[in-house]
């Protein structure tokens, strides 16, 4: 990428403000360092460096982006050149990385305690884990937190019903309630997709009705739920 190219460079979503997305190579880039390093300390043993990537994921998860060097070196130097990626909702990786530096501390204190096998156990499964997201793009942690994300939805019971009222939407049968968000990529298909299908769509955007994402327990982005002119919820539709 040329000089220029680099100074026109624009994003749709600041990386330290926008925190609600993520572009979603940072944390693919963010694994592969995890698993390159967790490779390297589990071969040589050197299990200090199993913590100080722990430490890393710690800090970044706990007080941001900004503190997460992968990320930082990203955001400034990678994604200037290669540009920005498909956004997705920040916070399934983030569970992602909760879990990894959980993972991460546990080995490198179980080496420090001297039990190197476990250690080496815990921080093996971490790269193997990392390395499977880096090259397949399936990130284990990210589909756990999906899971359970959905488990909540339905446990709570909060989307048994949607206040039509308070949405300012007169009843009828067969709508579709989407819960998205503008900086979303993947929320801007599912609306023309929902219609092609012959349903109603209304869009609830999150960033804007913290209220209702809150009171409803949306907790990933896009949601979509069938609703009936009573308010009740029939099923998910995404």
């Amino acid at each position: 990428m040329s000089t220029q190219t680099l100074r026109t460079f624009t994003r749709r979503a600041d990386p330290y403000r926008d925190l609600l997305v993520i572009d979603s190579r940072a944390p693919r880039f963010n694994q592969l360092v995890v698993a390159t390093g967790s490779l390297i300390a589990v071969l040589s043993g050197f299990w200090p460096l199993l913590g100080l990537l722990g430490a890393q994921l710690a800090v970044s998860v706990l007080f941001g982006r900004k503190y997460c060097l992968p990320c930082v070196f990203y955001f400034e130097v990678v994604q200037p050149r290669v540009g920005e990626g498909e956004l997705e909702d920040s916070r399934a990786p983030r569970f992602a990385n909760i879990i990894g530096a959980v993972f991460l501390l546990s080995a490198a204190a179980f080496g420090a305690a001297g039990f190197v096998t476990v250690s080496a156990v815990l921080g093996g499964t971490v790269a193997a884990l990392a390395g499977l997201a880096v090259s397949t793009g399936l990130c284990v942690g990210c589909e756990v937190y999906k899971v359970l994300a959905k488990v909540r939805g339905i446990k709570g019971g909060l989307l048994e019903r949607i206040d039509l009222d308070q949405l300012g939407v007169l009843p009828e049968e067969n709508l579709v309630v989407l819960f998205t968000h503008p900086l979303c990529s993947e929320c801007h298909e599912v609306k023309p997709k929902l219609e092609r299908e012959g349903h109603r769509v209304i869009s609830i955007d999150v960033s804007q009705r913290k209220d209702l994402a809150k009171k409803y327990g949306v907790t990933l982005v896009p949601l979509a739920v069938t609703v009936g002119a009573d308010g009740r919820v029939y099923g998910r539709s995404r």
